[in-house]
């Protein structure tokens, strides 16, 4: 970038998206009082653009518009510019992608949006391309037009703004329905009936991973006994694994595929996809024994602490899907290149084993995939064991890596967001302790130990962590994925710091977003206020904050024996129930909370005896099976905090002894781990 180049307002942000656009000729404006002043005292309109720096349509409206002197001139002369980083500032995203839906049925990023001085939005869209094509518009034709409806119609424009701000504002509220089994049955058939059979899946294009739905397929599945529901995530598990939407040289999921059968990944890394689908392969490894979920989940946190892990033990936000300007190039090889790093009879397997060939399958070039690969028949004409295919696919996957490293690789966006190290540290945490894995523990403890000495302001947690400067009061979604990460770091370690800051947590999450009809604000008691106050219920690429809210809040109810958060649930659950039962596929994760009141949780209190836990059976049980209608409580003599319930529980004959509670009943104690071991089921 050119030094002779003005900068605008931007330069002096910490977000990479922002500092992106920092060299623009639009004269850019953060979000904030001062650029809404302006607006008012210019009388202007407001042009919001609201983004991500990983975001690949983000970048072509950028390249298109925003570095573009004709319509930054339009820009600069009739609209007070707003840039707004989506990730940094959710709850201004969540107000307008509302909007956004609500106006047109749709939504994406870019988003773009034009408000009155008061942050009314007037019209809103996502992408828009310089010129007009066909029935989008573009900026040149869309900006001189707006700007000449906000002043010769402004009657027509404040009515628009008005019924969509009283819209937004009221949403829309139903009354309770009854919910129970029939509404778990319900979501199941729902999700069944939108399955992919041959792909995993919904059926479709774009295809989204949504590790939510391995999660309630899973829950389900162990509820209600059905073995088909076991397929359905089984079945997908294994073709995200198989695709191009899976590095296999690196490691890691991409974001999405555009094509249905999983091979062409829009490229960007996100922390939270990752984070999440290592926890969907740990649970599968955990349900079915199945090493190749283990192997899956490895390589994903093996990808994140290689690439996108500071210094400080905090997890970075993402990875571009472009490099050199072009989508992909990173990840992408011609089968020239891998014969000549592999040599003619390595090159020869690995282009078998993953689906390269000449003429490729994205714009010439190949994606490594398995998605057709025929194992058997690869060993019978390679003359290979199982064992030797492996190895030799290992070998060649190394070298590969190796090359590729020297490649220019996508930009990475190195903020630190609260909520999706929330995701990564559970995930790391669930998966030592399943796997056995020391290191991944001392992962997630190093980057809970980071959040905990760094994102928060006093009591008060934030958002955003870059170049070590804080951003931001913490939203829902902060709280209740640091809630999450903390109750699997207690499950990891039954240390009970963990357990303590879970319960601080919990209660601080209440107080800050909790409404009186259950449902969680997205924004706290203490937020700037904005054109309304969201909530966030409806599942998206990640589970929404009142999901993981109630999911955690459960867990935490049963160890802690606390009826009070236990009817913090049932109130959520009561006042969203229309939405669990109609649109029931957006809520699978808050289902889950469902799915747990009916399945009635047991709590295992484990008092440690002389000898300490060692290798106690009925913990190693714990981690490395699936149980979530478990929670277990650990107590060690001396220990203090103990919850009021299990204050009186001792040892026997200084043995590891257990107590089963359930309904807020514990039964007679025992000592023998296997019998016990046999009556949880």
């Amino acid at each position: 970038m050119s030094s002779e180049m003005s900068s605008n307002a931007l330069i002096h942000a910490k977000s990479p998206y922002l500092l992106q656009h920092a060299f623009n000729p639009v004269d850019w404006h953060e979000w904030g009082e001062e650029a809404f002043a302006k607006a008012k005292a210019e009388n202007k309109p407001v042009f919001l653009s609201i983004g991500y720096s990983t975001c690949h349509w983000c970048h072509v409206m950028a390249h298109e518009s925003f570095e573009d002197e004709e319509v930054a001139a339009l820009l600069n002369k009739d609209f007070v510019s707003i840039k707004v980083d989506r990730e940094e500032r959710p709850d201004i995203d969540s107000i307008y992608m509302d909007a956004c839906q609500a106006m047109n049925g749709h939504g994406g990023w870019p988003l773009t949006a034009f408000l009155t001085a008061d942050q009314a939005p007037f019209y809103v869209a996502t992408y828009l391309p310089k010129k007009s094509l066909q029935q989008m518009p573009g900026m040149l034709d869309a900006l001189p037009q707006l700007a000449e409806q906000y002043h010769k119609n402004r009657d027509r424009i404040t009515d628009i703004a008005g019924r969509v701000k009283q819209a937004l504002s009221e949403g829309v509220k139903q009354d309770p329905e009854d919910i129970g089994a029939h509404t778990l049955e319900n979501a199941y058939t729902e999700l069944k009936g939108q399955f992919d059979q041959t792909y995993g899946g919904l059926e479709g294009e774009p295809k989204f991973p949504m590790p939510q739905h391995i999660f309630y397929l899973f829950r389900y599945a162990a509820w209600a006994n059905d073995s088909q529901a076991l397929e359905m995530a089984k079945k997908t598990l294994k073709q995200m694994r198989d695709g191009g939407i899976y590095d296999h040289i690196g490691g890691g999921f991409a974001r999405y595929s555009v094509d249905h059968r999983w091979l062409v990944p829009h490229f960007e890394k996100m922390l939270y996809d990752n984070a999440l689908l290592a926890l969907a392969y740990t649970e599968g490894y955990q349900v079915t024994g199945d090493a190749s979920y283990k192997q899956t989940a490895k390589e994903i946190l093996d990808y994140v602490s290689r690439g996108m892990r500071d210094e400080q033990g905090g997890f970075f936000s993402a990875e571009d899907a472009d490099s050199e300007g072009e989508e992909g190039k990173f990840y992408v090889w011609t089968k020239t290149e891998i014969l000549g790093i592999l040599g003619d009879e390595d090159g020869a397997l690995f282009c078998d084993a993953y689906g390269i060939s000449e003429t490729g399958n994205f714009e010439g070039k190949n994606i490594p995939n398995q998605i057709d690969a025929d194992e058997e028949k690869i060993e019978t004409e390679h003359g290979l064991s199982d064992e030797t295919l492996e190895q030799r696919l290992q070998a060649s996957r190394a070298k590969l890596f190796d090359v590729r490293e020297r490649r220019v690789h996508p930009h990475k966006d190195d903020k630190i967001l609260t909520s999706w190290n929330g995701f990564m540290i559970a995930a790391y945490a669930k998966a030592g302790a399943a796997f056995a894995e020391p290191v991944y523990i001392e992962r997630a403890k190093d980057a809970y130990r980071f959040l905990a000495s760094t994102m928060f302001e006093g009591d008060r947690l934030m958002v955003r962590y870059r170049e070590g400067k804080v951003k931001e009061k913490g939203f829902i979604d902060d709280y209740a994925n640091v809630l999450w990460a903390s109750l699997e770091l207690y499950h990891a370690t039954y240390e009970g710091e963990y357990l303590q800051q879970a319960n601080h947590l919990a209660r601080e999450m209440k107080r800050l977003f909790q409404a009186e009809d259950g449902v969680f604000y997205f924004t706290g008691t203490d937020a700037e206020p904005l054109l309304t106050r969201p909530s966030s219920l409806s599942d998206g690429a990640a589970p929404a904050g009142n999901s993981v809210a109630a999911v955690q809040l459960l867990r935490l109810a049963d160890i802690m024996a606390d009826q009070g958060f236990f009817n913090d649930v049932h109130e959520l659950l009561r006042t969203t129930s229309w939405r669990l039962e109609r649109y029931s596929i957006g809520h699978l994760h808050l289902l889950q909370a469902l799915l747990m009141r009916e399945w009635r949780g047991k709590t295992l209190v484990i008092v440690a005896g002389d000898d300490g836990l060692g290798d106690d059976s009925v913990i190693r049980h714990l981690r490395t099976a699936f149980t979530p209608h478990i929670q277990p409580l650990v107590i060690r003599e001396g220990e203090k905090d103990v919850p009021a319930f299990a204050k009186d529980f001792t040892a026997i004959d200084g043995k590891n002894t257990y107590y089963l509670c359930e309904n807020f009943a514990c039964k007679r104690p025992t000592t023998n781990g296997e019998e016990l071991l046999k009556s949880l089921w």
